[in-house]
């Protein structure tokens, strides 16, 4: 039986469409659904694109999350993915899968986290403050942004040179070769 993946995305997808991918031909799982919080993201196309149901929810339903939990237990997650999604996880799901929800971060946690601390924002501070690298911190998600016990870090050298954009291209090939593969990790772990 292939366990269950559930992926959450707010935006552009490539990293989710690169799991989806990654994980098209494997016997140990597969990408059951994809969800958003904004129903014009291109995640969503992408995923119907490669034949994953894809659904959107409002701000609403995120703060009052109990469909969004009857939804997800229909699909029997062994692990929910967020990737690249950009509001505060709810903790009633959270604890009803405990364990079960990780996160990616595109930058070196503790560094670089927290409220209004993702994409673009990332990348600037990290420039700003003349780092000589960045990278993902992949962890799991508890009630606090960015606080979970993290599972898996990965860092990359950065020039002076290096603009935002420059360290956003780095830090997304590397989420790109990882985040699959520790997703796998964690799942084969969990057995």
């Amino acid at each position: 039986m292939k366990k269950h993946i559930v992926l959450f995305a707010s935006g552009n997808g490539t990293n989710t469409q690169n799991i989806i991918k990654y994980f098209q031909n494997s016997n140990q799982a597969e990408v059951v659904c994809v969800l958003s919080n904004n129903k014009n993201a291109q995640v969503l196309d992408r995923s119907k694109a490669l034949s994953i149901e894809a659904l959107s929810f409002t701000k609403a339903e995120m703060l009052a999350p109990q469909n969004l939990l009857s939804l997800l237990k229909q699909y029997k997650p062994d692990l929910i993915v967020l990737a690249g999604f950009l509001l505060k996880f709810p903790e009633i799901i959270i604890d009803a899968f405990p364990n079960k929800v990780i996160n990616i971060h595109p930058a070196l946690l503790p560094k670089y986290g927290g409220k209004g601390m993702y994409g673009h924002h990332v990348h600037k501070a990290v420039v700003e403050n003349k780092e000589t690298y960045s990278g993902i911190t992949i962890h799991y998600v508890n009630n606090q942004y960015d606080k979970g016990e993290v599972i898996f870090q990965k860092k990359i050298s950065l020039t002076p040179q290096d603009t935002p954009q420059d360290v956003a291209a780095k830090v997304q090939q590397l989420e790109h070769q990882w985040l699959p593969k520790v997703i796998e990790d964690v799942l084969i772990k969990a057995h």
